[in-house]
């Protein structure tokens, strides 16, 4: 064996060597077009109708992208097939930075989960750029209704199998059946197609409680409609300074924040500089207060990271739902 090892030695240390300098002009060449970049218009792909949160907040991030850069940044929207039709076109584009994708959970995380015939796939063919934004869902009643969400739970608890409870995203609904289970109350779930239709529902009865986007429940409340009874997550909400978390008013510590989220998305093997310096501009643009400020009032709460943190929140988002999905809960979210 040592006779072996000494002669191959050399042959191994050159071969790793010469890997080695193979490589370093093509991470010269990935440095030096991120200095360049970009040196013309970006395209953001929206896989969402014009006027949503994806749309908004792409825009916003845009205009913002185009003054620091003076390069122009066009919004596209393609929507349909669940945000799959964007994300398809967003896979197989260049992987420059020059076509970016503003993807939300449900096209990273629950597609992949419920569909098995996507036209991509979220693991493979794309690269995580960073977090943009997440909005923490709602638990709400009618003005008349439960008090707090302690009072909810005694009334579901009191009367089982006859309570009803509305969502509408996947995401959503996922997170009203993990509150149920954690609460240990037996309620119905009602999955609506968007959130026009959660509060039709929440104002004329056919649900008793709800769990929606603050930006939908937000004038239904001040308008003295609705109540809020608590928020999905830890998130401050400067608007709604009073409402507590779930996890503390119904007394579930172990129950994990439940938001729908929006990530800036480039196709796989987007060299990583650029990556990172698209990283570092959105990092930048939350950090400016009123642009901050502005958002929160949108009822879209800024939220940056790294590439890498948006990869590892992809997995634990896709292990967590997953494992709820596996245990049946897939036929209850759909429509």
């Amino acid at each position: 064996m040592i006779e072996f090892a000494l002669p191959y030695a050399p042959v191994v240390r050159a071969a790793t060597l010469g890997l080695l300098c193979a490589a370093w002009p093509a991470a010269a060449q990935d440095a030096a077009d991120a200095r360049d970049y970009p040196t013309r218009t970006i395209r953001m792909i929206v896989p969402f109708p014009p006027g949503g949160p994806a749309d908004t907040l792409a825009r916003i991030v845009g205009h913002k992208m185009s003054e620091h850069w003076a390069k122009s940044v066009v919004i596209e929207n393609r929507a349909g097939g669940n945000t799959a039709i964007g994300a398809a076109l967003v896979a197989k584009s260049a992987p420059d930075g020059y076509t970016l994708l503003v993807a939300m959970d449900v096209t990273m995380v629950m597609n992949p989960l419920l569909t098995s015939d996507l036209p991509y796939d979220a693991r493979s063919d794309f690269a995580p750029v960073t977090l943009l934004s997440k909005s923490i869902s709602l638990v709400t009643v009618r003005s008349d209704g439960a008090k707090t969400i302690q009072d909810l739970i005694a009334r579901a608890k009191a009367n089982p199998g006859k309570l009803n409870m509305g969502a509408g995203t996947i995401t959503s609904r996922l997170g009203a059946l993990a509150f149920a289970e954690a609460a240990g109350i037996d309620v119905t779930l009602i999955p609506y197609k968007g959130s026009s239709d959660i509060t039709q529902g929440l104002l004329t009865g056919a649900v008793d409680f709800a769990l929606d986007s603050v930006a939908n429940s937000l004038p239904l409340i001040e308008a003295g409609k609705f109540r809020a009874l608590a928020k999905y997550g830890e998130h401050a909400l400067p608007m709604l300074p009073d409402v507590p978390s779930l996890a503390v008013a119904a007394g579930l510590a172990g129950i994990q924040e439940s938001a729908t989220w929006i990530g800036l998305i480039a196709p796989a093997r987007t060299p990583k500089p650029i990556v990172a310096k698209l990283a570092r501009e959105v990092a930048g643009i939350f950090a400016e207060p009123a642009m901050a400020a502005r958002l929160d009032q949108a009822g879209l709460f800024a939220q940056s990271s790294t590439p890498q943190e948006l990869d590892a929140f992809i997995h634990s988002e896709t292990a967590r739902w997953g494992k709820l999905i596996q245990s049946g809960a897939a036929d209850k979210i759909r429509n």
